[in-house]
Parts: C-alpha cells; sequence; structure tokens
C-alpha cells in the first residue's frame, strides 16, 4: 500500500514514516524542510521537497497515486499565528484544501489528518471529550478547527474517508529546538547548555504530555481501523510545566535557573484529554509513561551535544 506523509521529515512525521515502513506499505515523503530535516527520512523512501500549498503537489499524486495520505505538515506555533495569522491560515487551511482537492482527484481512500487539542479552546469540562464544545483562543486553533471542517464535507460531498487526530502535547527526539512549539524539546535544550528556562505564567498550567512514538502508531491504527471519526490522542494525564521541571531537575546536575513571566495571549491554562475513544475504535493507547519518555527524550539530545 503506497501512503504518502506530508510533513514526513518532520518531528512527528518521520517517526510515522517508519512506523509506516514496519507495516510493509510504502511511503512517500513530502516536506518542505522548513523545520523537518532530510537525514530523518529513510533513504528508500521518495522524497519531494515540496510545499503543501504548490501547485507542484499534484506530480507527487500523478506519479505515485497513493491510496492513504497521512497529513502532519503544519504551521504548530501558537505564537506564530498570533503574529501571523493569514501565513498561518495558508499553511494549516489552504494547504490542508489543496490536499484534500488531489485526494478526491486522484481517488485516495482515506486521509488522516494531524489536529490539535488546541481546537478546543478553554475547557469546561476535564478530561476533554471528542464531544466537547469548540471554541478556539489562538489562531493556530481556528486553523487546524477549519481544516476538520473542509475535511468532514469533502468526505460528504466525494466519499474520501478520514480520521482527525487531535494531539495533546507532543514531545520526544528530532523536535526542532529553535522553533516556537515544542516546550519540552526547548527546556531541555536551555537545561543540558545550563541556560535560563522562560515560564510564561507561574508554571502551574497543565499539558496532556504525549510520547512521539506513541502518537506515530496511533496514526497506523487510524489506518487501519479509522472510519470518519475524530480522536483524542493523549495520556488523560495532566503534567504541569513545574512538573516538567521537575523531571528535569532529576537528569540535570545542577539547579534549574528559572525567569516565571507573564503568560502569552492564545495559551490555554489547562488541558488533558481522554482518549477512550480511540482505545474503543483504534484499539490504541499510550505505552510510554512521561518519567520514561522524558528519559530518552533528555538522552537524545545530551547526545546531540556531546557529539
Amino acid at each position: 500500500m503506497k501512503v504518502l506523509v506530508t510533513g514526513g521529515a518532520g518531528f512527528i512525521g518521520s517517526f510515522i514514516v517508519e512506523e509506516v515502513m514496519k507495516k510493509g506499505w510504502d511511503p512517500i515523503v513530502v516536506d518542505d524542510l522548513s523545520t523537518g530535516n532530510l537525514s530523518f527520512v529513510p533513504k528508500s523512501a521518495p522524497f519531494y521537497n515540496i510545499d503543501i500549498r504548490s501547485q507542484s503537489l499534484e506530480q507527487v499524486f500523478r506519479m505515485h497515486t497513493p491510496e492513504v495520505v497521512i497529513h502532519q505538515a503544519a504551521q504548530v506555533s501558537v505564537e506564530f499565528s498570533t503574529q501571523q495569522p493569514s501565513t498561518d491560515c495558508e499553511i494549516n487551511t489552504i494547504g490542508t484544501l489543496n490536499i484534500l482537492r488531489l485526494c478526491a482527484k486522484y481517488n485516495v481512500s482515506k486521509l488522516i489528518y494531524a489536529s490539535s487539542a488546541a481546537v478546543y479552546g478553554m475547557a469546561e469540562e476535564m478530561p476533554l471529550s471528542e464531544g466537547h464544545k469548540v471554541l478556539p483562543i489562538s489562531f493556530y486553533g481556528l486553523s487546524k478547527y477549519s481544516a476538520e471542517q473542509y475535511i468532514q464535507l469533502y468526505h460528504q460531498l466525494y466519499g474520501i474517508k478520514y480520521a482527525i487526530l487531535r494531539y495533546g502535547n507532543v514531545y520526544g527526539m528530532r523536535q526542532n529546538l529553535h522553533s516556537e512549539a515544542g516546550v519540552v524539546s526547548i527546556f531541555v535544550n536551555k537545561a543540558i547548555n545550563n541556560e535560563m528556562l522562560t515560564v510564561y505564567g507561574d508554571g502551574n498550567q497543565t499539558r496532556d504530555f504525549i510520547f512521539v512514538r506513541d502518537v506515530a502508531k496511533a496514526n497506523i491504527q487510524a489506518v487501519e481501523y479509522a472510519e470518519n471519526e475524530t480522536f483524542n490522542i493523549s495520556t488523560n494525564q495532566p503534567t504541569s510545566l513545574n512538573d516538567l521541571i521537575v523531571e528535569l531537575q532529576k537528569a540535570s546536575s545542577q539547579p534549574l535557573e528559572i525567569n516565571y513571566t507573564d503568560p502569552r495571549p492564545g495559551d490555554i491554562r489547562n488541558s488533558y484529554l481522554s482518549y477512550e475513544r480511540a482505545k474503543k475504535s483504534l484499539k490504541w493507547e499510550p505505552q510510554t509513561s512521561f518519567e520514561s519518555g522524558m528519559k530518552e527524550t533528555i538522552a537524545y539530545y545530551q547526545s546531540l551535544v556531546n557529539a
């Protein structure tokens, strides 16, 4: 089976490509390398350096006629979306619309879409379920939710099967240290280099931190089992930024210097998500504890520093 992975040279996408290959499927990788890394792509996988908004993306569909598209390519920073909402919309919504157009034209049977817990906005009840009302408080959350709506409408009009996966806060190896998203990788990098950590707010805000390999496996399960549904991909566990700092402190040989500053607009205060629907329908649940995931993540970044 041919599986096109957008963002396949990136943090999450590269792990998905590995899982695709473990299944014996044939990955095709599209990535504009704005945050991805070509070294993360297996040499046996066809690779195309293309922006998902580009008309030249059609050449890839025409050449390979994939049966499944796993769409990971995105603008993922809340802060960037606040500063440049139109660019955020172009990448996350218009880019997805371009992919949907090609899925319909080239008879792709299923689309797996990487969405975000950011679509929910402020939680009224916890854990968040997929039935919770959707009211984004950031342009990023809005652009991801707009893409969800297009996917559902394309299913109604053209019959494209889909799975929408709303990720918690994904962390792990290969995350871009210099992007504005990914608090774990940013904190780990600063801790390893003995730099001050900046916390926006009091540090008691919670997130649902989910390990990247667990997310990659959820995408494979969605290819096999999902039938036009939306799923939280999460741990159902709230972890505060202060908890994260404690884990970093355990792995660090000296005290960490922390600067607490004002919260950022568009940042959600508390978030953790139920994965019961994914457990039931996708036969998936997270396998990695936060402590063991952090150990592997820290060891990975330390190896880069020592290389």
